[in-house]
């Protein structure tokens, strides 16, 4: 595709348009600020929840739509909700039950709220869920717990780091509030620029008509993306908004 034909870029935000410190380069501030001028709508897609993305969105003053927890939330424009996809509370139970087994640390996004480990629920039916993680240090528990949760075939199973497991209700990840966003507006897919690092950018750097991995990504969303760019720490989104939106 030639300048011009893109119409949304889709950013994850940790690993990607964030530095390692989690803050926004002025680089990277400048260049989203540039993509827009050129009629570019520039939003996240995140795993994150809304309360983790609200600062950036404000900070940055953008307008545009913006995917959170993996795409279970889809937000019209900040403050609007689009849609809300929400696991069920029984699965959520026996998730929260193999994070006791295996001893892991575990967090999960509720509507308005997020627990772990230390801070957990006893009345699990009480709220709704959007999405639970694992964290561990040994990949071999990992594993494990993965081969576990594939057997369910209940679940969108990706990660947003190569040591934790996130898990959504199956069917939702970022390619599906990027469609979402995309019948908003009338875009096609092939107009989305979707950049990543990890799993659970893999659904939206394969159907979006450029798929950028990061320099920092893990191997597997190299293999599947059409560009490999530099790293969130050298500017990566700016980049390659320098080179396919602006130049």
């Amino acid at each position: 595709m030639g300048k011009g034909d893109y119409k949304l870029l889709a950013l994850d935000m940790d690993g990607t348009f964030l530095t390692d410190d989690k803050t926004v380069s002025k680089e990277n501030r400048a260049a989203i600020i540039a993509a827009e001028r050129a009629g570019v709508k520039v939003m996240f897609a995140t795993g994150r929840g809304i309360q983790n993305v609200q600062a950036y969105i404000e900070e940055l003053k953008l307008e545009a739509p913006i995917i959170t927890v993996n795409g279970s939330e889809v937000w019209a424009a900040p403050g609007k909700l689009h849609s809300r996809i929400l696991l069920d509370p029984a699965i959520m139970s026996d998730l929260h039950a193999i994070a006791v087994e295996y001893d892991t640390w575990f967090w999960a996004y509720a509507v308005g709220e997020i627990y772990n480990k230390e801070r957990w629920v006893e009345a699990i039916d009480a709220h709704q869920w959007l999405k639970f993680g694992y964290y561990y240090e040994d990949e071999s528990i990992l594993s494990a717990i993965r081969a576990k949760l594939e057997a369910w075939d209940l679940l969108e199973i990706t990660n947003s780091h190569p040591l934790n497991l996130e898990l959504n209700p199956k069917g939702i990840n970022k390619a599906s509030g990027v469609r979402q966003v995309c019948e908003m507006f009338g875009f096609d897919m092939s107009q989305v620029i979707a950049m990543g690092d990890s799993l659970n950018d893999i659904s939206m750097i394969r159907e979006a008509g450029l798929g950028v991995a990061m320099g920092n990504a893990q191997d597997e969303v190299k293999a599947l993306a059409d560009v490999v760019t530099v790293t969130n720490e050298e500017h990566g989104v700016a980049k390659i908004i320098e080179t396919y939106i602006l130049s």
